[in-house]
């Protein structure tokens, strides 16, 4: 099965998925997917159907939500990534924590993964890397 980007919502699907089954050690509600995130049972239902397709989580009919292998990569790749420009409008621009979490959101969805690791690189070792 390839593997595939996902859309900017479905990322916060699987980055949600992520988090509450660091926090769980295992399998995850679609209760509490909806609760986190603020949407509808239905709505987590729709967003999980399609982490399913692309190969990144897995369910049995009404049961927990699982992440795959992939899932677990994608999933940490876009939590490292949000704390990295949430760390840096916060301790670097000065931003309230709660707004950083909001646009480090947005922001994580358009950057590519060059520009990332640039990022990360200089936060890292105040230096651009090439």
């Amino acid at each position: 099965m390839r593997l595939e980007r996902l859309t900017p919502a479905n990322e916060d699907y699987l980055e949600k998925v992520y988090e509450l089954a660091l926090i769980s050690g295992g399998p995850v509600r679609s209760v509490d997917i909806a609760e986190e995130l603020g949407v509808s049972k239905p709505s987590v239902n729709k967003g999980v159907s399609t982490l399913k397709k692309a190969g990144y989580a897995t369910q049995e009919r009404y049961g927990d939500v699982e992440l795959t292998r992939a899932g677990w990569e994608y999933g940490a790749r876009l939590h490292d990534q949000r704390q990295l420009l949430k760390r840096f409008l916060v301790e670097h621009l000065g931003v309230h924590p709660s707004t950083a979490e909001v646009e480090a959101c947005g922001m994580s969805h358009e950057l590519s993964d060059d520009t990332l690791r640039r990022w990360e690189t200089y936060l890292e070792e105040g230096r651009v890397s090439s």
